[in-house]
């Protein structure tokens, strides 16, 4: 009963399976081996007569040939000459065999090169003396000669052709003994190779036995993985799908399903099943799209609308790429996500943008226009308090000529608001036409420009040598303006002022005033324009750069907020940055950083 059992058990056909390999190997080897053994000694054996029978007939085709020879020289007649004329070609046909045959020895085809050599002369020697012959005159000490000659060839021959047989019978001892050798270490060879190969037998099967606890292992840990994604596609509101290239079958998971507003399995997976849901609008494009599956390694994503179940329109999208299983069949595996809410919320924003770019283009017309239409009564209101301050000026009241100044002080900040305003739309949506800008030149037309204030001021204004990059000539030159008057404007009282502007160039990654979403390796020219004026407190350092922010009173210092925040709009259509440094009553900085394109 314990026998049965055993031979029942798993063991037992593991064990039978290693004995059988075993064997097969042991069997196979010395048979292998041994069989390879017998075939090349057989082989050397074979050839070596082979070279040393064609050697012989070598040898008594020439021996032929110079016996006809003989023959033709004592008796002149040309049946002789039968044997003579036959041997060229026997001779070639035997010492080409003999080449064959000996491929594979080095020492034995130089041996050949010497025999060719000596057989050729005979040969020559042998015609040569065939020739002197047909002349009735011939010269017989020369033909005897020839005939020396020949013979001593022919010794020659034959010393190499025994030469060549004495190297053929060592070749054949040296490979008898090489058999000899094998056979005696192939045992040990086989036992050796018996050994490892029970070795690797036994590994394998340590490593089977352990890959099938791994294995069940991991069908447990994919079972909990598969549960898990199932849940996870459920929270996340998506599906996944398998299309088998090979078998051009489909299968979907539960998710799948309820996306479609169906239950989990409750039709055939197919693409056709699928399209039935595909809003009719979208089918011929969805279509399209999956035609790549049989091409594509890789399925973009796409969105399109789908009708469920229960008659809800809802927004998909699909993506997916081809995997190689361990099978060897190509699957595409792809998901399916429910992106209704992203795509409701992208219509919602491009929506809004569009309700914001009309409203924003409806802002800066109104901004122009109503700019250039403040200007025409104002032209009227000046030129009727230019005529009444001519004429009838000396006519008012005391406080009548306050109310006139203070209406002309009025009208005059008015006018340079209207001018500030149309500065900052032409700077918004003026044509950004960039060209090679020299700054020397700017600012020379700048100083000249600015002169009387200059001098004025007593102005000491000091520059390096600036550079020339491309840029909007105008924009800088109004930038360039600003910044110098307002440094004049804000001057203090009894003291010269000094402007000082410098340029060098620098990096990214070494100025810490440059984002940091800037690439550390970009180049910038770095401009500061350095005063000695009343400065500010820098806690209002950015907020100078607002539209229509002022950091003092009107009655101190004339302006409109606008002037900064049209310098800072210029920089950045340069793609630059601007910075505003400043201590009270010291002075202030602003630096100006303008990238260096290539």
């Amino acid at each position: 009963m314990g026998y049965f059992q055993f031979h029942k058990s798993p063991l037992f056909l593991k064990i039978i399976f290693i004995i059988s390999i075993a064997i097969i190997f042991f069997i196979g080897g010395v048979t292998f081996k041994h069989i390879t053994v017998l075939k090349k000694s057989s082989d050397f054996v074979s050839k070596s007569h082979g070279v040393n029978i064609e050697l012989e007939r070598l040898i008594s085709f020439i021996k032929d040939a110079e016996t006809g020879q003989r023959g033709y020289l004592l008796t002149k007649d040309e049946d002789f000459l039968k044997p003579y004329l036959e041997s060229k070609n026997a001779v070639k046909k035997s010492f080409n065999k003999v080449s064959k045959l000996t491929e594979n020895s080095r020492a034995q085809q130089a041996n050949l090169k010497k025999l060719l050599f000596f057989i050729n002369k005979k040969q020559n020697y042998l015609s040569k003396s065939i020739y002197l012959t047909e002349d009735k005159n011939y010269n017989k000490n020369e033909l005897a000669k020839n005939l020396i000659i020949g013979r001593k060839t022919m010794d020659s021959i034959r010393s190499q052709i025994e030469e060549m047989m004495i190297t053929e019978k060592l070749l054949l001892n040296y490979r008898q003994q090489e058999y000899i050798s094998t056979m005696n270490y192939t045992p040990l060879l086989i036992y050796l190779t018996l050994i490892v190969t029970l070795l690797l037998i036994t590994i394998a099967f340590i490593k089977m036995n352990r890959d099938l606890v791994l294995l069940k292992k991991t069908i447990n840990t994919l079972t909990v993985a598969n549960e898990a994604n199932n849940l996870a596609e459920i929270v996340g509101g998506f599906g996944s799908w398998q299309y088998n290239l090979d078998k051009q079958t489909f299968t979907f998971s539960d998710n799948e399903y309820r996306l479609l507003g169906c239950e989990p399995q409750s039709f055939t997976a197919s693409g056709e099943s699928f399209y039935q849901f595909v809003h009719p609008d979208d089918v011929d494009y969805v279509r399209e799209n999956s035609i790549n599956i049989q091409s594509e390694v890789n399925l973009p994503p796409f969105t399109y609308r789908i009708i469920r179940k229960d008659g809800e329109i809802r927004y998909f999208r699909a993506l997916g790429r081809v995997v190689n299983v361990s099978s060897g069949e190509r699957t595409y595996i792809g998901t399916t996500s429910d992106v209704t809410a992203e795509v409701e919320a992208k219509q919602m924003i491009e929506l809004r943008n569009r309700d914001l770019e009309s409203s924003n283009k409806e802002l800066m017309a109104f901004n122009y226009i109503a700019s250039h239409d403040l200007q025409e009564p104002l032209r009227k209101i000046e030129t009727f308090l230019s005529r009444l301050v001519t004429k009838d000026y000396s006519n008012l009241s005391q406080s009548g000529q306050q109310y006139v100044s203070s209406i002309q002080s009025s009208a005059k900040r008015m006018r340079v608001l209207i001018d500030d305003l149309l500065q900052f739309s032409r700077t918004n949506k003026g044509e950004k036409i960039f060209e090679k800008t020299d700054l020397n030149i700017v600012l020379s037309n700048v100083l000249q420009e600015l002169a009387p204030t200059i001098e004025d001021k007593k102005a000491l204004i000091t520059s390096d040598v600036l550079p020339t990059f491309d840029a909007i000539p105008f924009q800088i030159q109004q930038l360039f303006t600003n910044l110098i008057s307002n440094s004049l404007k804000y001057s203090k009282e009894n003291s010269a002022v000094e402007i000082k502007i410098t340029a060098t160039t620098c990096t990214a990654e070494n100025e810490e005033n440059i984002p940091d979403t800037i690439i550390g390796s970009n180049l910038y020219y770095k401009i500061v324009f350095q005063d000695n004026g009343i400065g500010f407190d820098q806690e209002y350092a950015t907020k100078i750069f607002i539209l229509f922010n002022r950091l003092h009173n009107k009655n101190e210092f004339s302006g409109t907020g606008i002037g900064l925040a049209i310098c800072k709009k210029i920089v950045e259509n340069h793609r630059g940055f601007i910075i505003a440094n400043a201590i009270v009553n010291e002075g202030a900085r602003f630096t100006v950083y303008f990238p260096v394109l290539s």
